[in-house]
């Protein structure tokens, strides 16, 4: 691969992108994934949506106020402005973006990419120990935040040195003050297809943040694959849901889509899934996107709120267990929309919809991209074996500055680090996270099956298994418990959960240690923290 002339003034992003030889293979093999040398995402997602006739609807609603997709391109077009005149932004500066979702973050988001400049989205949960680890990783000097949140950057910048000029959003805020003596007209940067537009920081088990560097094709790509074709998207839709924009999932599901396809997006006021159901009551929502941890919430609530707008349901950020599945079909009639997506990738590549689901199954490689399962060597698995996952497409894994790059790609070949069979119809079938396959008494055993079989059971809302040391078997299962409410965990309940894991499969795969808590460590995304569980195992044991 060649890389086009740069677009960037501040050539740090490119600068630090791995070696080519370290690349992952990407491939455009779709015609709707030809894309033009000179690539401004933003560009074509908000200024696109104008000029493709959807200026006057709208474009976001929140519970205070909604906007058009014009007015939208306005307040984005001001705080390009300001950005660049006021602040002095160049093509290739990184810009920190630390906010709620929001109408606010969402032009910010879109006035970054506009400016050239290199978007760095974070959680607005976190600290400043943790923002200063991404700043310092991405050499940011810029950012523009929720006026509820300065404080949390103002340490961020006292810590670090950096981030030199603040602006915040809100009332009072620098950023609101100066936008009413912005223009609403701005000339997009003139950037490449393959300039970095965003930097999506994830810090994985260990804390050291990984900087996954995507480019302004890689933006357009996850709308025009699994946006495009498997969501199959209609004029009247109302998305919302969960994910923040700092995670690719959600700055997909309610910045990129909507934008690409001319689709409304409403955003719950607060996090939680009562302030969800909220939202799809009051607003007609018809697309709903969260965790299965989500779902399983939504479940408990479903009585409670009229949900019956919604046609569709995604599924991402953690295994979705088949029991989670049929359980939603059960009670609301609609067949979850399984994914499974990584920042490494921007989004989701294997999914399916529709009359092409298989309840159990996550899905067939997403059009756009290709999928093989290999083995240690790297040589692909017959079908019905169990292989690591590894995928070719339109995006792919560019660490910036990062030793790990040369464990996620091999051979061109983006290694998820998930364990899967492909069935004879191109289906696959999740087994395990790579480091979530248990060896016990020589056997190979999978934790998310002994959590699907834990899950059949109705005093289990959720659970997460994991492998504990054993001088006798090398390692036992050991199944962390939250119950369902009127449940109370005893030694009888240890022993009836055990009796039915051995009736639900392979009596040797049962958990031979439960222990009940109050509630599982999770991402701000709903992933589960099974490496803090293994922890306190360990810590106990010791």
């Amino acid at each position: 691969m060649t890389m086009i002339e740069s677009g960037h003034i501040d050539s740090f992003t490119r600068d630090h992108l791995p070696p080519m030889e370290q690349w992952p293979e990407f491939r455009f093999d779709q015609e709707d994934l030809a894309y033009p040398e000179r690539l401004n995402a933003a560009g074509v997602l908000l200024d696109g949506a104008v000029a493709n006739g959807y200026g006057d609807k709208t474009a976001i609603i929140t519970p205070s106020r909604r906007i058009s997709y014009r007015d939208l391109l306005e307040q984005a077009n001001r705080i390009a402005n300001y950005l660049t005149r006021e602040l002095g932004i160049v093509p290739g500066n990184r810009v920190l973006l630390h906010g709620f979702n929001s109408i606010e973050l969402s032009a910010a988001w879109f006035a970054v990419i506009k400016t050239g400049a290199v978007a760095v989205t974070t959680m607005p949960m976190l600290r400043a120990a943790e923002l200063s680890k991404i700043t310092s990783k991405a050499d940011v000097d810029i950012a523009l935040c929720d006026v509820g949140l300065l404080e949390v950057v103002e340490e961020t910048a006292t810590l670090t040195g950096k981030l030199r000029t603040i602006a915040a959003w809100g009332d009072g805020g620098a950023l609101d003050r100066a936008l009413p003596e912005m223009s609403t007209n701005f000339v997009n940067a003139d950037t490449a297809r393959d300039d970095v537009a965003l930097l999506a920081c994830t810090s994985g088990t260990t804390g050291e943040p990984k900087a996954c560097a995507h480019f302004h094709s890689a933006i357009l790509a996850m709308a025009d694959t699994f946006g495009r074709h498997t969501l199959a998207p209609e004029a009247d839709e109302i998305y919302t849901g969960t994910p923040p924009l700092a995670f690719t999932f959600g700055l997909g599901a309610f910045l990129v889509f909507p934008a690409r396809f001319g689709l409304t997006v409403a955003l719950p006021e607060r996090p939680g899934f009562e302030a969800l159901c909220e939202t799809i009551e009051a607003c007609k929502a018809t697309t709903v996107f969260t965790a299965p941890t989500g779902y399983r919430a939504m479940m408990g609530l479903w009585q409670d709120y009229d949900l019956s707008s919604l046609r569709k349901a995604v599924s991402a950020g953690e295994h979705l267990p088949q029991a989670t599945s049929d359980e939603f079909h059960a009670r609301t009639g609609l067949r979850l929309i399984d994914g499974i997506g990584a920042t490494e990738m921007i989004h989701i590549f294997i999914s399916a919809s529709g009359s092409l689901i298989r309840p159990g199954a996550t899905g067939q490689a997403v059009p756009g991209y290709q999928a093989e399962l290999l083995d240690d060597a790297g040589q692909p698995v017959p079908e019905g074996e169990i292989g690591r996952l590894a995928l070719k497409g339109p995006t792919g894994c560019l660490y910036l500055d990062d030793e790990r790059q040369k464990t996620y790609v091999q051979k061109g070949w983006n290694l998820t680090g998930d364990l899967y069979r492909r069935d004879a119809e191109g289906y696959y079938w999740y087994v395990s996270r790579a480091d979530d396959l248990i060896v016990s008494s020589g056997y190979n055993i999978a934790g998310p099956e002994v959590e699907q079989a834990l899950l059949s059971h109705d005093a289990v809302a959720e659970t997460a298994v994991i492998g504990e040391a054993d001088q006798e078997r090398g390692a036992i299962i050991k199944a962390f418990v939250v119950l369902a409410q009127g449940w109370s965990g005893n030694a009888d309940l240890v022993a009836e959960l055990q009796t039915h894991v051995k009736s639900e499969i392979a009596p040797y795969k049962y958990p031979r240690d439960i222990e009940f808590i109050d509630q599982l460590p999770k991402t701000q995304t709903g992933k589960i923290q099974r490496f803090k569980l293994r922890r306190e195992a360990i810590s106990l044991d010791h």
